[in-house]
């Protein structure tokens, strides 16, 4: 608990941060030039129900290792904070909003301030912290960043955030998990964007966390309230309040000191000691009793937060009321509400702000500025120094071993990669860490959790090896396993994969993390690997089996778009190799990969190597004849690229065939076939079309600048194509993924590829079927660069 003089002094920095959040919001919308006829925003009442727990926290109660998600709503209060701490600017926030201004969320990437989580999706910041606990776990069980002392990761809720499904996804992974060190705070204030909430929903939360181990601490009645409940009558007030209906206690808390005497005066009065509790206070001091709920009471948070001592994973629900401190607090259109330019001229008077002094940091304090100084110099949070850790690279060895069979799918190969690596023991081999949503198996990563087993905390054997029992998996738990198993849940899996893509930084230890899923199910993780790479978390997601050819399985499990989603998303580096000596090449940069920072585009192929990101592997099961060729520096630079040459066209080539991943046989065969009556057809093999569409664009933008050297790798591949000639492209993917080809030098383009559902059946039948087969190639090459009749039409 804060001494006398030290609460003095957090009071006095609690009005601060709720005055600063409040003139940042109010300053963006009413006095900052805006030229777009667009409502600007801020969330002033959602930020003030948080400014009294948050002043707690990071003025308190936190310690140097602790990492804190913060609520979205709450971004102006955090910065306020951060300001006060010396690393937020004055100018970011009166760009609150604006061009590299403070940002509406916290933002790790976008944000100066020391931002631990980004937020702004609800709830995948809160499912973060947990994964983050489990990752700090996993870090040290290795022996690894022991020289620091263990954080608590703190996630701040708004109680409207726990209707995010994925919570109580990582809630029960939590469980599994063996979770310690993690704190979520719930700020009650009982009001959510468009309504209020259920009642009694506090004793769900309290059932739901316990059931799964956790400490619940509600924190409901702040020092006022307990004061008067001790007094004569207090009990039966204390009973009103427990039975008010959120909505009602909302509208009074709008309606101010009147309104609450006269309805506790109609339903409690007259009944002698409570009458005369409520007779002796004023309206303002009975509104500021019944609005002193415990999330708006430093001395009851400091008690409940300082008392939770235990590692193990603890929910605070705090009841606080939305626009605390503000003319909107408890009014259920408060969500988006701004305070009018009279309203803040009102609240900059009571707090004693002086015009043309609104953003000064000690302004309106009644305490002395170098006792606050003081005060802030010795928090406990600041004491740390830099909180972004660093963390050396780990060295990647310039070519991966494998046993390439004469035919072979990449997903295989893949399998075969990671079980060469887990051969080693050096450090490279130990940081590895892979993980997977239950298919673990079926996506080969079997032979390396048979070399490098599972993690857990506690060591447990297997039972089956134990009885003597066959079976091909040899699969036990230990704290130095390097494989974590997750429950069928994708969402947990791409957050799992940002907790530990983030483990240089939050815990000072490099990891190479990698997750394996089935392709199509990307997209029910897509919000959490958005937030992934938008927090700049660095890993290798590798999805296979993908697209229709994944032929028996049907619709439900042949992905279309995601080749689409792989050149979209930002942070991202996707390949979809046809062969394993082009899946190990891209492995082995992708773990080099994964490990750059900083760095300006390279002019070599215009992409921002140097700069590093995730990567993702599309693979298949497609076992296809594997090329005997030796793998030269010239062609691994062309694979990691995005594409290379397996048939030069030549000068007179009316033809070029382009293709991406397990298509691969079903365009040399087209080739084969046209050759026989076309001359100088070419084959593009293509492992990225995402990488080579990124530098093609970054190099006109290049050119627009006045680099005219500028030239993508694309461009200088299709400088060897004649201005007549005509492109088909093809993948098990959607058509668009190559359509924009035709746009580098402007050749006439038939995109093939796959648009609609698919349905079970042999690979020739769906090959045909939709239009991908070596035939459908022929005939679109037929049709857009019409020669003689072509023999092999007539199967058609």
């Amino acid at each position: 608990m804060a001494k006398h003089d030290d609460l003095h002094i957090l009071s006095a920095l609690e009005r601060k941060v709720l005055w600063l959040a409040s003139w940042m919001i109010h300053n963006a919308n009413h006095l900052r030039e805006n030229t777009d006829g667009l409502k600007v925003g801020g969330h002033q009442a959602s930020s003030a129900s948080l400014a009294t727990i948050m002043t707690a926290l990071y003025f308190d109660v936190l310690k140097p290792e602790d990492r804190v998600a913060v609520k979205p709503h709450a971004s102006p209060i955090f910065h306020a904070i951060q300001y006060l701490l010396g690393k937020q600017t004055r100018e970011r926030m009166e760009a609150f909003r604006g061009y590299k201004g403070a940002q509406s969320y916290p933002s790790r990437t976008k944000d100066v301030d020391d931002v631990d989580f980004s937020t702004g999706s609800v709830g995948l910041g809160v499912a973060q912290t947990l994964f983050s606990s489990l990752v700090q776990d996993y870090v040290r069980a290795h022996g690894w960043g022991t020289d620091r002392p263990e954080g608590r990761m703190v996630a701040l809720i708004g109680d409207a955030e726990l209707d995010e499904g994925n919570i109580f996804e990582a809630l029960l992974e939590g469980w599994k998990q063996g979770l310690r060190n993690c704190w979520w705070i719930i700020d009650y204030n009982r009001q959510s964007l468009d309504a209020v909430v259920r009642e009694g929903l506090w004793e769900r939360y309290e059932l739901l966390f316990t059931n799964f181990g956790w400490n619940v601490v509600i924190v409901k009645y702040g020092s006022l309230q307990q004061a008067a409940f001790r007094e004569p009558g207090g009990d039966k007030l204390k009973t009103w309040i427990d039975n008010c209906p959120n909505p009602l206690y909302s509208a009074l808390v709008f309606a101010g000191g009147a309104a609450w005497r006269k309805r506790l005066n109609d339903e409690i009065g007259d009944q002698g000691d409570v009458s005369r509790l409520i007779a002796k206070r004023s309206d303002a001091e009975l509104a500021a009793l019944m609005n002193n709920l415990g999330g708006h009471d430093l001395p009851a948070l400091l008690e409940a937060f300082h008392a939770a001592k235990s590692d193990k994973p603890t929910c605070f629900i705090c009841y606080t009321v939305k626009g605390f401190g503000l003319p909107m607090a408890g009014h259920k259109d408060n969500h988006a509400g701004l305070m009018t330019p009279a309203q803040m001229d009102v609240y900059r008077k009571a707090q004693n702000v002086r015009e043309g002094h609104e953003w000064d940091k000690f302004e309106g304090l009644s305490i002395a500025t170098d006792d606050v100084q003081a005060f802030l110099s010795r928090v406990p949070f600041a004491q740390g120094g830099e909180r972004r850790l660093p963390a050396p690279a780990i060295p990647v060895p310039d070519k991966l071993q494998v046993a390439i069979q004469p035919t072979m799918s990449t997903q295989a190969g893949f399998g075969n990669i990671l079980n060469e690596i887990g051969r080693g023991d050096d450090d490279f081999a130990q940081r590895i860490v892979t993980t997977s949503p239950d298919v673990t198996v079926s996506t080969n990563l079997g032979p390396w959790v048979n070399r490098r087993g599972l993690f857990a905390r506690e060591a447990m054997a297997d039972t089956f090896k134990s009885e003597s029992i066959p079976s091909t998996f040899h699969w036990e738990f230990s704290p130095k396993g390097q494989h974590i198993e997750l429950g069928i849940a994708e969402a947990n899996l791409f957050i799992n994969l940002s907790a530990l893509g983030l483990s240089h930084t939050i815990n000072g230890v490099r990891l190479l993390p990698i997750g394996t899923l089935y392709d199509p199910f990307i997209a029910r993780g897509l919000d959490q690997l958005n937030y992934a790479c938008y927090q700049d978390a660095r890993f290798m997601v590798v999805a296979t089996p993908s697209g229709i050819t994944l032929a028996g399985e049907g619709g439900a499990h042949q992905s279309i778009a995601q080749p689409l989603i792989g050149m979209a998303q930002d942070g991202l580096a996707a390949f979809e190799p046809a062969y394993v000596d082009e899946l190990a090449v891209i492995m082995a940069f992708a773990f080099a990969y994964l490990q750059k920072s900083g760095g300006e585009v390279s002019e070599r192929n215009w992409l921002r190597d140097e700069t590093g990101g995730s990567v993702y592997l599309r693979l298949s099961t497609r076992p296809v004849e594997q090329p005997q060729r030796t793998m030269s520096d010239e062609l691994a630079q062309e694979i990691v690229d995005g594409a290379y040459w397996l048939r030069r066209p030549g000068p007179n080539a009316q033809v070029v065939v382009a293709y991406t991943g397990a298509i691969a046989p079903e365009a040399i065969a087209a080739v084969g076939l046209m050759a026989e009556d076309r001359r100088d057809i070419g084959l593009l093999a293509l492992t990225s079309a995402d990488r080579l569409n990124a530098g093609w664009t970054a190099a006109q933008r290049a050119r627009e600048r006045g680099l005219v050297h500028a030239r993508s790798h694309i461009e200088r591949l299709l400088d060897e194509v004649p201005p007549g000639c005509a492109i088909v492209t093809v993948l098990d993917g959607h058509p668009a993924t190559l359509a924009w080809l035709g746009a580098v030098g402007g050749h006439r383009t038939r995109s093939l590829g796959v648009e609609h559902f698919g349905q079970t059946g042999t690979l020739a039948d769906l090959y045909r079927h939709y239009g991908i087969d070596a035939q459908a190639i022929i005939a679109a090459a037929q049709a857009i660069a019409p020669g003689r009749p072509i023999r092999h039409l007539r199967a058609l």
